[in-house]
């Protein structure tokens, strides 16, 4: 029928995680979800060369955690710390609430599709070839050891007066299997001739065997990546 969802709100609750994980009673909820989106907009705005891949916020009683996954975590921690404690700050007087802040590393942003389709959406903003940057994409995410990618942009492709969508796909991108783990992002890119759309699928495996090997490395018989490290303030 050509109906879709987004892959990974297909799977949230059932074997994906939620993003905000908070209970509150009816007459807060709403006023904690704007918050949320608002704290979110204000680091991916404020921190656009750190490579966020996602900004996951759990509420207590009395504190907000929240946890950025970045694959540059040297450009939020700054200087012994400083940039990270001057977030906390800049987020406890957007909220007016007490916060801790944990960040947490990607080891490869290739096998990030959020951080993939934000790259291909910089590299479209600076007038690059979208043939070129879309196969120079395909080929470094099929390195990373994945098992399928699937990449696809939509606008005025090289300015051309009426828009349209180009596709390209790498592997396999069983979206309908809820057991296998597909990423997904979406980025724009802001032209000089319009907007510019850019979704991105990964394939990376079934869940609990995504990281195993890291794929190419497991086949060439080297040593696995290390784990992801974690920073709390």
């Amino acid at each position: 029928m050509g109906q879709k969802t987004r892959p990974t709100g297909f799977r949230v609750g059932i074997v994906e995680d939620w993003r905000s994980r908070w209970y509150a009673p009816k007459r807060e909820f709403g006023q904690l979800l704007v918050e949320d989106q608002k704290i979110r907009r204000f680091i991916k705005e404020e921190y656009k060369q750190a490579a966020i891949d996602r900004v996951e916020i759990e509420r207590t009683r009395d504190n907000v955690v929240v946890q950025l996954h970045t694959a540059r975590p040297g450009i939020i921690i700054g200087r012994k710390g400083q940039e990270i404690d001057r977030l906390k700050a800049r987020l406890e007087d957007l909220t007016g609430r007490r916060m801790e802040v944990k960040i947490v590393e990607v080891p490869n942003p290739f096998r990030s599709a959020t951080l993939v389709a934000e790259d291909i959406a910089q590299q479209l903003t600076r007038r690059g070839s979208f043939r070129r940057t879309i196969k120079r994409a395909l080929d470094q995410v099929m390195e990373a050891g994945v098992k399928g990618v699937k990449v696809q942009i939509s606008g005025r492709l090289g300015g051309a007066e009426m828009s349209r969508v180009e596709k390209a796909i790498r592997g396999s991108i069983p979206l309908s299997t809820l057991q296998r783990h597909v990423d997904y992002g979406l980025a724009v890119a802001k032209t000089a001739m319009g907007i510019i759309g850019v979704k991105v699928w990964i394939d990376l495996g079934n869940y609990g065997e995504e990281e195993v090997g890291h794929g190419a490395n497991a086949q060439a018989g080297q040593a696995p990546k290390k784990p992801k490290r974690t920073y709390k303030r």
